[in-house]
């Protein structure tokens, strides 16, 4: 299947080459394909956010980051509808609503949602469409296909050369309104919600993009969202070990990867008592390293003993969305 295929939005209906209805939902919902998006005329984008120079950082907010905020780039079309409003992408927000906008007027679009379709572009194209036109105080819980005139897609209303500058944060303070005590409802979902955070920290380096270092508890990990094909990726990694050139250097470990949203997620264990500092230039070195193998594979086809290492890794994934 070629690559344009592979991405493009497909009919939900079971085909030869579409997903096996007995098998659980690409979407990500753990229900089987046929009791969820194969039961209907909806469609399954498998790389939504294809297209967009921010796509890693929005699948890492979308599928493991916490708690992080980080301002949109708008297009011409949607800073027509907004004028003056800027508006910002969040993690999660109470209630894992759609989008709000709280009475200052700041506007606010959720990753983390209750309910989504089988393109989540275009559930955030409507949630941003809506939040820039909003009155203060209201709240989306919802960004179904009523929501807004047409069909309309995040990649519609953002200029896609744009990075997001993507700001963390220990806990989820900034649910809370300026002014104000919160009601006893926001303040339990506010203490439950920091109950069960990860610490989550960007790994910033030059030449790299969608590297989170987080604490998991009894170990920490780096999870990198990278924006290449699986199998020259894949291919790429493959080399790496069987040159010894896999891990990001002393206190580190190749463990394996999972597949979200079309991409692949490599992951790392790390050494818990390093800061997430320290891990920066080694990350910057192998990526490095990983560009530059990625370049050695058009001139040298993978050998028989990468091919195995190649077999190997592939075994070692597993697919979140």
């Amino acid at each position: 299947m070629s690559k344009k295929t592979k991405n493009r939005p497909r009919p939900a209906a079971a085909g030869t080459d579409g997903p096996n209805p007995r098998q659980p939902c690409p979407c990500g919902s753990g229900k089987r394909y046929k009791a969820c998006h194969g039961a209907g005329d909806d469609v399954i984008v498998l790389r939504p956010f294809e297209g967009l120079a921010a796509e890693c950082d929005l699948v890492a907010l979308r599928e493991f980051v916490p708690s992080g905020l980080a301002p949109l780039t708008l297009s011409a079309e949607a800073k027509k509808l907004a004028g003056s409003r800027t508006a910002r992408l969040a993690t999660v927000l109470p209630g894992a609503s759609a989008a709000l906008i709280r009475p200052n007027g700041d506007a606010l679009v959720g990753l983390q949602v209750q309910t989504r379709s089988g393109d989540i572009s275009a559930d955030l194209g409507r949630a941003l469409r809506w939040v820039l036109t909003a009155e203060p105080g209201e709240v989306l819980p919802v960004a179904g296909a009523s929501v807004g005139d047409g069909p309309v897609r995040l990649q519609d209303l953002l200029v896609p050369d744009a990075a997001l500058d993507v700001t963390l944060h220990a806990d989820f303070a900034w649910w809370l309104p300026d002014d104000g005590e919160p009601s006893a409802e926001a303040a339990a979902a506010l203490e439950h919600a920091n109950n069960v955070i990860m610490p989550t920290e960007v790994v910033r380096a030059d030449g790299v993009r969608g590297a989170y270092w987080v604490d998991a508890g009894s170990k920490a990990h780096l999870r990198w969202v990278r924006p290449e094909p699986e199998d020259q990726l894949v291919a790429a990694l493959a080399r790496l070990q069987v040159n010894d050139e896999l891990d990001l250097g002393t206190g580190s470990r190749y463990v394996g990867s999972f597949r979200a949203h079309g991409l692949l997620v490599p992951v790392w264990d790390l050494d818990q008592d390093m800061h997430v500092k320290e891990w920066s230039a080694p990350t910057e070195a192998f990526a490095k390293r990983l560009t530059e193998t990625l370049a050695s594979l058009e001139e040298q086809p993978p050998t028989e003993r990468e091919r195995r290492a190649r077999d190997s890794l592939a075994g070692r994934q597993v697919t979140l969305r």
